[in-house]
Parts: C-alpha cells; structure tokens; sequence
C-alpha cells in the first residue's frame, strides 16, 4: 500500500471517530442513512462528516467479491433480485449468478475444518483470508458462521462446524482472532438457532432454556468472549416466538449484559421485518438497503417513537466500526500470492480428511501397480456448497490428474466415470479400486435441506455393485454433512473429504497415497439410518414451529443417552500409525465452579511413522437435579508425534467449564457428585479415565413448599432434621419416633403435611407449616450462600 493510500485510510478512521463527537449534530436522515447498508455490501457516505463506507462481502472459507455490486456506487432493486436469485444457484453456477467475480482461495469449507480440531490450523485459515481480504478492499469478511449442526440434513451444514458447542467455539474464535489480526473484521453468525433451512426466515426454533444456553448459545458466547468479533450477525428464524433480529432478550440481555459484548450487531440480508423494533432490541446495521425499512426507520426516528440514547449508542458502534475498518486497511499489505496459499489450502484439506475404516487398503503400497478409479468425482469434484458462501476459486485440482501425479508412472491409473460391464470386468484385473462419490446437491444448500442422507442417485448401488465383485476397495466421499452407508462392512477403506475446497484433489491423492498420514476427526457423529439422528422425530416442524425435542442431548450426547450406537462416532479418525494413551494425573481429585485443575497424560506414537493424534477430554456425569448427557466434551488438543515418541501432554480445565445453566437461578451452577475425567480416541473410544469430585456452587435440592412430595423432603439432609425435629416437638414424641413417622409417609403423592392429616389424622396449623417452611428454606438459603464463599 503506498503511503498516500494509507494516510487516505487513517484519515477516513480519524473522520468516523471523530464523527462520534458529533452524533448530535446528525439529522433524522443522517442517523437512518449510517444505520442502514449501502446497495448490497456497503455502509453509507455521510459526506458532511467526512464518513467513508466500508465494503463487507461473504464468505466463510472464502473471499466473494462480485465486481458489479461493489465496484463504484450500485444500488437499488436489482441487488436484492440478484441475491434471491444466489441461494438457489449451485456452486459452480455462482459466477452466473452474481456477475463477474474476482477470484479468490477457496479453502475447505466449514464442515471440512471442523474435522481438522486444529486451533492454530484455524487461526492460519483466518489470517489468509484477512489477507485476500485486505488484497481486494474488504473490510469485513461475512463469517464464521457457527450453527450446531444438530440435523445432519441442514442445507447450510456444510458451513459449520461440529454439533459441540465448545469445538464450535474454539475454532470460530480462532478463526476470527486470525482475520481480525489482519485488520479485518469478522461477522459472527447466525445468532441464533438457525438450525435448518426449511422456512428459515418465518420459522420458530422452540427450544428450552437449558439447551439453548449450553448447547446453542455456548459456542457464540465462547467466541465472543475469546476473540471480540467486530459484528455479530443476527439470524433469520424466530427463536421461542420472537425475530431474532428483534429480540432484545437474546441481542441486548444476552449478548451485552451477560456476555458483555461491545460490538456491531448487524442484520443478515433482509433479515429485519420490524426496523424500529430491531434497533431497540440491539440490531444497529440493517443490511442491505432497503428503501422501505429505511422509510420506516426515518418516521420512527422524526416521531421520537425510539429512545434518544438508544439511537445515538448505535450510531457510535457504527462509526467505531467504520474506524476500525479503515485503520485495518491502512496498515501494510503484502500481495496475494495465490500459488502458495493453494498449496495452504491442499495442506489443510489433508489435515481435516477423516479415515473413517481402513482394512490394511490403504495407504497405497508399493503391491499396487494397477488402480480403477471410479465416478465422475474423480475428474468434476465437488469442492463446496451452494450458497452466499460460494467463492469462484483461482484454481481446481482435478483428483484422478493428482492421483497420477503423486503415484508417478510405476502406477497405471484408469479412469471409469461411469459403472459398465467393462468396469466390472476390469475389477479382478487392478489391485486397487477408488470409488469417488457425493451427495446428489441439486437443490440443498442455502435455502434448503437435504431430503435423504443417501449419496447422489444410484451411488449407493454403484458402491454395492463394485464392492459385490471382491475387489480391494477404498471410498472417497464428498458431502456437506454426515451420510448413511448402507455397504459401510463390505468396503476395505473410507475416506469423507466433506467439501474441501478448490485442493480437494491433491488433498485426497496425498492422503489416499500416504503422502499424508489423516489425522482428522469426525466433528459430528454419523448415523446409521435418519431416524437415529436424536432430533429426527420433530424435524423439520409443523405450522410454523420447530421444537428441538432431543434439548441439551444434541449429537453424540443423544445416541449415548438412548444407548444408539453411530455408524461412525463423534471424535472418530484413523491414522496410518498407532497412539497409546497411559499416566493420566489431575492437579486435583475435586473441582468447583471458580477454581482450575490441570489434567495431564502421555501420549506415544507406537507406529513406524509420524503422525497427528486428536485426545479428547470428556466429562462423565448424571447431574443431580439437572441432568447430564453421559458425556460432554470439556476440551481437547492436536499432538503431532514422530515415531517412537512419547510426550507428556496437559490441559488446563476451568471449573466454570463443568457447570450447566439453571433456569430456576438464572446462572451457571455445579452441583455436586462424584464425577470422572476421561481421555478419549472417540466419545466411543475412551482410553484413560479419574474421578473426579464436583465441588457444589448450589444445592441440589429445590426449595420446600406446602405441596412437596415427603420423598423430596425427607431426601434433603437441610430440610429433614428440621422437620423432624418441629414435628417431634409439636407432636410430643422423640425426635426417633417422630423420624419413623416421618418415613412412613414417604411414599405419599400428596405434600408431607396433607400426608400427615391424611395418615394420622394430624392436621398440623397453618402458622406452625409456614413456620417450619420457614426455618428449611432459610437454612437452604444460608447453606448456598456458604457455597459462594472462596
């Protein structure tokens, strides 16, 4: 950048900073038109201000700049025509649709990466977009977006992460800390809850509140509080009856007073249905322009129908936000060199393959001299989804040409597209036979779910056909999300790529060759069939209402509750070398809600060749009176190891990490029990395990009122001795009589004192019930205020 552009850049950041100094000079119009897009991917000129826009384009693993609609001052119709027309488009259809585009790396796509739990891997990928990013003039890139991919037939799937919420954190903060560093902005999204494509912008996400906050919200707030994205994006569903672009609970409650988030939010394209609404809830940016929410808006402000502070506390974020995107493109840019960030995306790629079986196939070993590769994949892969995310790469690797180019010409590597007659014949006369397959991907992706979780028509057969024949046989599958393998026992090896990007082919051909060692590890579980799936019953939702009926056993926590085993588990990957996990320690035997223990184990790579081992720690406890999934991920690491070596590996584990969300308490609790830490392959492959002592933050026992159950009263060690105590001293009788009495009655359905009445015809006062309520519930309220203390 020359100096002259840079001074032009600090000059448009010190203009919006010092904008803000002047919020009250704005007219009505003004503070509409800064609160409102430009065209399709700007913010607005305030040219008495000296305001420059800012340019914010799509996507989440790479750059969509649409030459048409950035380039100078388009706007008007034509732009909102041209986006309705883009989610309906296949990814290679994408330049079509958007016009001319400038290339750019797409990487592998979300679901890809999250295969990868490679936190340093991720903040790279963020820095390499932060630098095409800054090559083009964008200031904001649209992304990551973080969903819970809690449906595997979700059509924007293929853009998130994991169906675990602290995996989905930590790698969309790692992402965004990598763009931001660069002097990009993040947009983080979509919050909340827009699990599927069906209806999307009217449908009712209903979900409880315990599985909203730990699993739905948990990876936002995860994000927010470790890497600050400049914007939070809202999503398009309602979320328990309320627009989430207007629910002041969910963007002002939640975002800013629990989490404490200073930050933009921003509207998801035409996401905004009530523009007054929304800016009071706490959505500031409404994307893109639209005449008529503008209109609205401008009325609403001349009416004085909106807080004054309100109005004027948004206008600041925007212009911070204007100056922080200013500032990052005045800072230095070296220039794109798109070779080498291809050969970063083949890297990547390859680290996030996930060996789902391998039966002695694979690698490729010096026996193979004559491979049949099989499917049109092989020579038109398929590298990412349809959608606003779509990107037009600088380059596509071809898989069956890579192939041949890793294996040399000691390999003789035939290419059949399609299965014929010839292409059976032919499997007792090769050594090795690749099927690549994909998803059929016609119609899903942005604006709509899969149907099925079967691979494009008549692969499954081709597969099973193929595989008849007796054939050493290896499966490569591209897919947005998990698939059913009904011929998953009669294969020797499977890879799933998921959409990985314009390398996916050298990616594939490293690893297929052994290049590579994988390392990648299933993010989701895979399904043995659809209706396993545990939020299967009430999707896709009826009338306009989705309840999420599985609650806080989304994913792996739901097979393992209903004891459901996966076709493929959460956490599941091969390598080409062994681990052995031993010597697992903790710092601690116990843990509560505001301390830290360390968990340490060895790791030895037992194989003749290095490789990369994804440990996972996982939490095993019932709960109390809030119950827990079987096991929940508490964290996890990525251990590159030569052969033969061993290393002492440690995870630092907060207590607040432990706790779950009580909607009686409105907070995060612990209760207690005797709990266990495990070190895991796979929440299926649990190596090492210790117990571990859960330090109470609350009691596990409600408060006692008139019509508790005496099962509920006599099991609270608070509460029983005072009842028998009061009840001994009223009645006149030995406190060991009376807690006979006492346990007579406790399999009564009624309350303990209509029991007494009922059983012995003592009828105990009002006064002298309210009395002895009293002096339980105060005891419980100084026994819990004594959990607090340090």
């Amino acid at each position: 950048m020359t100096g002259s552009a840079k001074s032009d850049h600090t000059a448009l950041a010190d203009n919006a900073l010092a904008a803000r100094s002047r919020i009250a000079e704005m007219t009505p119009q003004e503070k509409t038109d800064l609160l409102s897009g430009f065209g399709m991917w700007k913010t607005a000129r305030l040219e008495r201000f000296g305001v420059e826009p800012i340019v914010m384009t799509d996507g989440t693993y790479g750059v969509r700049y649409s030459m048409s609609q950035i380039d100078g001052d388009q706007r008007g119709g034509a732009d909102l025509d041209d986006f309705l027309a883009i989610v309906a488009q296949r990814a290679s259809d994408v330049a079509i649709a958007w016009g001319e585009m400038k290339p750019a790396t797409c990487f592998p796509n979300g679901s890809a990466m999250g295969c990868s739990w490679d936190v340093p891997l991720m903040e790279r990928l963020g820095e390499l977009l932060g630098r095409e990013c800054r090559a083009m003039g964008v200031h904001m890139l649209l992304g990551p977006g973080i969903n819970i991919r809690r449906i595997p037939l979700a059509g924007r799937s293929y853009e998130y992460y994991s169906e675990d919420p602290l995996l989905t954190g930590k790698l969309a903060s790692a992402v965004i800390r990598g763009l931001q560093d660069q002097g990009v902005g993040a947009s983080l999204k979509h919050f909340a809850c827009n699990n599927s494509e069906i209806e999307r912008t009217t449908m009712d996400s209903i979900v409880d509140e315990r599985a909203l906050r730990e699993i739905y919200l948990r990876g936002f707030e995860i994000a927010v509080k470790d890497s600050d994205p400049w914007t939070v994006m809202s999503s398009y569903n309602r979320l328990n009856g309320v627009q989430t672009s207007q629910d002041r609970w969910l963007l002002t409650t939640v975002l800013r007073d629990d989490w404490g988030y200073e930050g933009v939010v921003i509207a998801d394209w035409n996401g905004i249905k009530d523009r007054a609404a929304s800016l009071v809830a706490g959505n500031e940016l409404d994307m893109p322009e639209s005449p008529r929410r503008k209109g609205d808006l401008l009325a609403a402000l001349e009416a004085g129908d909106i807080p004054k502070d309100v109005v004027d506390r948004a206008c600041a974020r925007v212009l911070e936000l204007i100056a922080r995107g200013h500032a990052g493109q005045a800072r230095p840019v070296t220039a794109v060199d798109a070779v080498a960030h291809h050969a970063e995306a083949r890297a990547m790629a390859a680290a996030a393959m996930v060996l789902l079986k391998n039966e002695g196939v694979l690698p490729i070993g010096p026996d193979v001299r004559r491979i049949l590769v099989v499917g049109r994949d092989a020579a038109v892969p398929v590298i990412q989804g349809s959608g606003c995310a779509t990107t037009t790469p600088t380059q596509v690797d071809q898989p069956i040409g890579e192939l041949r180019a890793v294996l040399g010409h000691t390999v003789e590597v035939l290419l059949h597209p399609a299965l014929t007659e010839e292409t059976l014949a032919l499997c007792s006369q090769v050594d090795l036979v690749i099927v690549f397959t994909s998803t059929e991907g016609a119609y899903d992706g942005e604006g709509s779910d899969r149907t099925t979780l079967a691979l494009g028509p008549d692969q499954d057969d081709m597969i099973a056909t193929l595989a008849a024949t007796g054939a050493r046989m290896a499966v490569v599958i591209a897919c947005p999300d998990a698939v059913v393998m009904p011929w998953a026992e009669d294969v020797g090896a499977i890879i799933t790529t998921f959409y990985a990007g314009q390398a996916m082919g050298g990616a594939v051909a490293d690893v297929l060759s052994g290049r590579v060692n994988p390392s990648g590890k299933l993010s989701v579980s895979f399904p043995r069939s659809l209706g396993d799936v545990p939020g299967f019953l009430t999707y896709p939702g009826e009338r306009g209402r989705h309840v999420y009926s599985d609650g806080i056993h989304v994913g792996y926590r739901g097979y393992d509750q209903r004891g459901c085993a996966p076709l493929f588990p959460f956490g599941h990957g091969l390598t080409y070398t062994q681990f052995r996990y031993s010597d697992l320690a903790l710092s601690d035997t116990a843990l509560g809600k505001t301390g830290r223990i360390q968990v340490s184990f060895t790791l030895e790579n037992t194989g003749d060749i290095a490789g990369a081992e994804v440990a996972q720690l996982y939490l095993r406890a019932k709960g109390v009176r809030l119950r827990r999934s079987p096991l929940e991920l508490k964290g996890f690491a990525k251990i590159p190891l030569e052969p033969g070596e061993r290393r002492g590996i440690v995870l630092d584990l907060a207590g607040h990490d432990l706790t779950v969300w009580d909607p009686d308490r409105q907070d995060w609790v612990i209760e207690a029990e005797e709990a266990e830490i495990v070190i895991a392959a796979s929440s299926r492959d649990l190596r090492l395990a210790a117990p571990l002592s859960l330090r109470p933050s609350v009691l596990s026992w409600p408060r006692v009122q008139t019509d508790t159950q005496p099962v509920y009263v006599l099991g609270n060690p608070i509460a029983r001795p005072i009842l028998r105590q009061e009840f001994a001293q009223w009645a006149g009788i030995s406190e060991a009589d009376a807690d006979k009495v006492l346990e007579h009655c406790a399999n009564s359905f009624i309350g303990i004192f209509p029991t007494l009445e009922r059983r012995l015809r003592m009828t105990v006062p009002e006064d002298r019930a309210r009395h002895i309520l009293g002096r339980i519930n105060a005891a419980m309220d100084a026994a819990e205020q004594s959990l607090a203390k340090p």
